[in-house]
């Protein structure tokens, strides 16, 4: 894509918009300006402030780059390229390796300490971390762990896709010996953790007892939940979040620096045999011992770490690695407890401080050697308090969500530590995270308690500042490095007026620059997509399945109906009144539903002798209709639902559901 120097083109013209009679010498100078849609360079205020880092922070510490090389024994093969079935390229590697060097200095669109974890993250590959345990990394935004036992192996976390976990168990077989998997260890309820299982293990090894699965309590719940009840909304803005839409270049994405990004296979689950509940709790997989800590609602709803005393080698999850990480996440999720996060290692550290020598994750690579590790958990741990105690201290004097991120420091100790970095999550938001869950999105001024809505705010501020006014101080922003000032003025004329390119453009430049000044790998996205669909507008690709079919295979009729009822469009369904029997024959589930005044509610095991029809259907074939593979109507022609009383009904409640992933590619930056 060309790139041209940060230029406007200004015409000048007569202030329209201002309600004054009388203009000052500095209002009858206000331009009209029109800009182009390009890419741009990194201007002078950008390149200033990335070159500043090399001076503020620690550069010459390559103890990360030593980590991050040792143990390796094999690159990913084809490039880092893999495949589906069908020949789609679902993960790329190469594309990264092309223009991401070693020891290079980082591009003036990229800030450098964003630029040095993406070289550490370009170190891919097989490695050993202790004689028995060893990791691919590079195959997909985390990590796969495989460890030697007495019978077979046990591979922990096994990638987002079932074809990128297959490479990498393919990997690993064309250096080790081949002994089946025997057991598979899931750290947390997050798809990059889990939806790559069926490219290790097969339903039937499982069911057959050959192959355990262990997972946290709570897992399948959580799982299944995070990625359907919002599952839409969460895969677009995850589409900003991990740049799914940008070149791979130093003016797109540059990783996600808690991974590269995310693998585009098909997402796969299959439910754990074995649960973990409690702290403490040990278990013998493959004659290994495992001692666990569960950290329920620190980065995951279920999560847990453990260790290995045969191995000295502690697992946390993702509550210690090597970036800051999110306390809210910019795709949308629930806010995680700041204040269980370092209480869970502090747990760590009081029962295998004094003996572990190895510390891994499942994102990024070991830290070896007691007093390291210690040293970086601790500094983990004390990242996550220092957020967390000192929003609450200010917050107690008064400070507001959007005032905090400012206030809070981190101790010098902190910053001169790479992994206290805000690589995937920020300082900033997290600590907007820390109050939203303490004090909610309000911030207690009554101005602010019934705020207009984004367009009305936008036209009554346009109508009221002129929209020349507004354009040129979003210009002159720009023109002296004030990005984040230029990008809150142009918002509101482009959610006023959503087709005024010149706004969107301009808007576009500010947004751009902020993308290339940000240490976050996911704010450089969210920059970056946002500028990009604001001068090309929304490309409509075909759309990802936020919920694949094992996600719905695993699902509860509890949580089905419960989607059924977000599903639901009101206009739609106005005037209805419907009561469906629902049978479930195979589980010996029965559930009825009730719609009225447009609201669908459900009872469990309950059948309503008054029911206007009864539905009767096996669960796979609600799993074959809730994964689009065949309608309510073609099941009921084949005989598969099977039907008493009122069709009509049922199939005028059908009607009433929204299939919301058609609604897939949303606006974000316009309205």
């Amino acid at each position: 894509m060309k790139k041209t120097a940060l230029s406007l083109m200004i015409i000048p013209v007569l202030l329209s918009g201002c309600n004054n009679d009388s203009k000052s010498a500095s209002e009858s100078s206000i331009q009209n300006i029109s800009t182009n849609n390009e890419v741009k360079s990194a201007s002078k205020y950008t390149v200033s402030m990335n070159d500043a880092l090399y001076k503020t922070l620690p550069f010459a510490n390559k103890t990360d780059f030593e980590n991050a090389k040792k143990g390796f024994i094999a690159p990913l093969p084809n490039n880092g390229v893999v495949k589906d079935a069908k020949g789609n390229v679902v993960w790329d590697l190469g594309a990264y390796l092309s223009y991401i060097k070693e020891g290079t200095k980082s591009p003036d669109t990229v800030n450098p300490s964003l630029w040095r974890q993406a070289e550490l993250l370009m170190y891919s590959g097989l490695f050993e971390v202790v004689p028995g345990v060893y990791q691919v990394r590079g195959a997909d935004l985390s990590n796969m762990t495989i460890v030697e036992g007495e019978k077979g192996i046990t591979i922990f976390d096994p990638l987002v896709s079932a074809e990128t976990a297959k490479y990498a168990l393919d990997l690993y077989y064309q250096h080790r010996p081949k002994k089946p998997v025997v057991a598979v260890v899931i750290t947390h309820s997050h798809v990059d953790h889990f939806g790559g299982i069926r490219g290790v293990v097969s339903e039937a090894d499982v069911k057959s007892g050959k192959v355990h699965i262990y997972a946290p309590e709570g897992f399948t719940m959580d799982a299944v939940a995070e990625n359907v009840m919002a599952g839409t909304a969460m895969s677009r803005r995850a589409s900003y979040m991990y740049g799914n839409l940008l070149p791979k270049s130093p003016e797109g994405q540059v990783t996600a620096g808690l991974g590269i990004t995310t693998s585009s296979g098909e997402v796969t689950l299959i439910k754990p045999t074995d649960l973990i509940q409690k702290t403490g709790e040990t278990r013998t997989i493959d004659g290994l011992k495992y001692i666990f800590v569960m950290a329920p609602g620190s980065e995951a709803p279920s999560e847990m770490m453990w260790y290995m005393p045969q191995f000295k080698m502690v697992n946390t999850a993702e509550d210690s690695s090597h970036t800051m990480h999110n306390l809210y996440s910019l795709r949308g999720a629930k806010t995680r407890d700041a204040q269980k996060w370092p209480g869970y290692l502090n747990d760590v550290l009081r029962r295998f401080g004094g003996d572990v020598q190895v510390e891994i994750a499942m994102h990024h690579w070991p830290t070896w050697g007691n007093e390291n590790v210690v040293k970086h958990i601790e500094s983990q741990r004390d990242l996550y308090k220092t957020i967390h105690d000192q929003t609450l201290h200010f917050a107690n004097m008064g400070y507001t969500m959007n005032e905090l991120p400012d206030m809070v420091k981190l101790p010098k100790a902190l910053i001169d530590d790479w992994s206290s970095h805000g690589y995937y999550g920020s300082k900033s938001h997290n600590v907007r995270a820390v109050y939203n869950f303490y004090l909610g999105y309000f911030n207690g001024n009554p101005a602010d308690l019934n705020p207009l809505p984004p367009e009305q705010e936008a036209r009554d501020m346009v109508d009221a500042f002129g929209k020349d006014k507004m354009m040129q101080v979003g210009y002159d922003a720009i023109q002296k490095g004030k990005y984040r000032w230029a990008a809150t003025v142009l918002k509101q004329v482009v959610f006023a007026d959503p087709k005024n390119q010149d706004a969107k453009n301009l808007l576009a430049d500010a947004l751009e620059q902020m993308g290339y000044q940000a240490e976050s790998g996911p704010w450089r996205d969210f920059y970056l997509t946002g500028a990009s669909e604001l001068r090309k507008g929304v490309q409509e690709l075909p759309a990802p399945n936020t919920a694949s079919p094992d996600i719905i295979a695993n699902m509860t009729l509890d949580q089905i109906f419960a989607y059924m009822g977000v599903e639901l469009d009101v206009d739609k369904a106005k005037g209805k009144d419907i009561v469906i029997n629902w049978q479930i024959p195979d589980t010996k589930e029965k559930h009825t539903l009730f719609l009225k005044d447009s609201v669908l509610n459900e009872w469990a095991d309950y059948q309503d002798p008054k029911a206007d029809v009864t539905v009767s259907m096996d669960r796979k074939v609600l799993n074959e209709i809730l994964s689009n593979k065949m309608t309510y109507q073609q099941a009921i022609k084949s005989g598969d639902i099977k039907v008493d009383g009122d069709t009509d009904k049922f199939l005028d409640f059908v009607a009433s559901l929204d299939d919301l992933n058609q609604h897939f590619w949303f606006n974000i930056v316009t309205p």
